[in-house]
């Protein structure tokens, strides 16, 4: 489960990559009720998410000619420099090299061998999102990967990640959890393989109340119902939507837990 006890190897920051910043606020105000705050004009367009007055995520534009909109999750690490190091010895690219976010922390962005981007956060002023795990944040990461069967070495290499397989319907799904502690209450995120026709990818998930009046709300400012709303035994209602940008992402009901 996501909490913002970060550790290493946790997800600890998520941003959008944005063609139209401002309409990306407003659709993602009217599904999940955020509002935006600027990071200030030294920072190029770059803001927060805000639900409750605490930071969800963020969004900034996009920076790369031929980029498409897209959600970028980040991982905890003590030392970015030492992480782009073990990416480029274990099969991975380096998209942007370590550099420092003013007094915030330092971040590099990477490819992994399947094709599937991410990132890392080596936390300074700021240490994460400030809320998840709660209606309207984030509660799960899912990796959609190139090779599922060789993925998961990969990124066992970067932060220790422990996995282990189950069934869920109609394939294969193997569940991702931190270094230490309880590898149940550790997870936060799962990993499948990439369906055909689909790019490698994280996909974030946000926890919903109501997936299906999240979904309704999402078709109604413009955005796209990737997959309706549907029950997954022992987890709770899914639904897979992109924003008006096609920015991929997904909404999770969770199933009430058993006495």
């Amino acid at each position: 489960m996501l909490s913002t006890d970060f550790v290493t190897g946790a997800p600890n920051w998520l941003d959008l990559g944005s063609p139209d910043i401002p309409a990306a606020a407003r659709f993602y105000g009217a599904v999940f009720g955020w509002s935006f705050e600027s990071a200030g004009p030294e920072a190029g367009g770059y803001g927060f998410f805000q639900k409750d007055g605490r930071t969800v995520a963020a969004v900034g534009p996009l920076t790369h000619e031929g980029a498409s909109p897209a959600w970028t999750v980040y991982f905890q690490t003590p030392d970015a420099d030492a992480t782009a190091k073990a990416v480029e010895q274990n099969g991975g690219t380096v998209r942007a090299e370590p550099f420092d976010v003013m007094e915030a922390g330092r971040m590099a962005q990477f490819t992994d061998p399947g094709g599937a981007e991410f990132a890392v956060w080596q936390p300074a002023a700021v240490k994460g999102l400030e809320k998840t795990s709660e209606p309207d944040a984030l509660c799960w990461v899912e990796l959609h990967a190139g090779d599922a069967s060789a993925t998961p070495a990969f990124y066992r290499s970067l932060f220790g990640w422990r996995s282990q397989g189950m069934e869920a319907p109609g394939m294969p799904y193997t569940v991702l959890s931190t270094a230490d502690g309880d590898q149940e209450d550790a997870s936060f995120g799962g990993l499948v393989q990439v369906q055909e026709g689909m790019e490698p990818l994280w996909v974030p998930y946000f926890h919903a109340e109501g997936a299906d009046a999240t979904v309704s709300r999402a078709a109604a400012n413009g955005g796209s119902v990737v997959m309706p709303a549907s029950d997954i035994p022992d987890v709770g209602r899914i639904a897979w939507l992109a924003d008006p940008s096609g920015a991929p992402f997904a909404v999770l009901q969770p199933a009430p837990r058993s006495a």
